[in-house]
Order: C-alpha cells, then structure tokens, then sequence
C-alpha cells in the first residue's frame, strides 16, 4: 500500500470521526417516529395466536409472527373462509405502512395507511393496487380498518369493493389465545 494512500485513508477516517463527535456535541436527537413507524411496531406487539370473531358469525385462528429482522410483520388467518388460510403482511415502504393481503379470491390487494387516530389506537388503510386484478372493479378487499383495544384485544374492519362500490363490510374481533 503507498504512503499516500495510507495518508488519505486516515485524513478519511479523522474526518469522519471529527464530524461524528461534533454531531453528537451539538445535541441533535433523531427525529421522532412518525405514526406510521409508531404503528408497525404496534403491529410487531401483536406476535403470537389470537382467536378472531366475526360480526359474520364465524370464528378464525390468526398468527402474527415477525421475520426479515423486524422488517415484516406476517399475519396468518386460518378457517375465515372453510379450510383456507390467508395472509396479510404489513411493513414500511419508505416512510408509508403498507400491506398486502393474499386473498381466497385469488387476488393480492395492497394497501397503505392513510390515516391514525391521534392516540394511534386506529389505523385506516385505503387501496393502492393490487395483483390478478385486471381492473379496480374486480372485486378486492379495498379498506381496512384496525382498531387497537388493548395488548391483548383489537378489531378490524374489511371492506369489499366491487363495480365502482363498496359491497359489505365486517368487524372481527380478536383476542391473544390464552386471555
């Protein structure tokens, strides 16, 4: 290695040690996390089984689990619809919270959260696009609802769209398994 390199390697390092320290120096804190990092960690808080409850009248088995080191948060909803399983992920796409549902109606709508209580106990998610869905008229899950009770209780709310309008909606409450 030349001494000239080796000069310019350390003035780099000395450079970006100096500019380190004075950064810590003049008391800069990070900002603040937006609400919708402040919402994915709540779902990240969600981890583990739930039992969910429709205003339907069925009953589903969810599992949250979180992978890819904190970056995705996966849910798994089991018997909503008679021996199938879907799955919702959520995770931060830019300064965004989005998520993507996989569907029994064979279709992958993706949406992202547009708005947050102030308290952040309720999330709205809103349409963005979507896989398998030749046009928005073709009938997907397009809002969706999150309300935060407690640690071990919170609801959601679905809304199908289809034809240029809103088709049903339904409430599930879930529970943590074993409360």
């Amino acid at each position: 290695m030349s001494s000239r390199f080796l000069s310019i390697a350390i003035l780099l390092v000395v450079a970006a040690v100096t500019l380190a320290q004075n950064h810590a120096h003049t008391g800069a804190k990070p900002a603040p996390p937006t609400p919708a990092q402040l919402a994915f960690e709540r779902f990240k808080k969600l981890e583990g089984a739930w039992i969910g409850k429709s205003t339907k009248g069925w009953e589903e088995v969810v599992n949250f689990k979180t992978i890819a080191q904190g970056s995705v948060v996966v849910e798994s909803s089991f018997d909503a619809h008679p021996n199938e399983t879907m799955m919702t992920m959520l995770h931060m796409d830019g300064d965004r919270l989005t998520l993507t549902h996989y569907c029994v109606a064979k279709n992958q709508p993706r949406l992202a959260a547009t708005s947050f209580s102030e308290d952040g106990k309720t999330i709205t998610f809103t349409f963005v696009d979507g896989g398998n869905l030749s046009s928005r008229d073709r009938g997907h899950m397009d809002k969706a609802l999150y309300r935060f009770i407690d640690d071990d209780h919170f609801s959601t709310q679905w809304t199908w769209f289809q034809d240029g309008k809103e088709r049903w909606m339904e409430e599930i409450v879930l529970e943590r398994k074993g409360k």
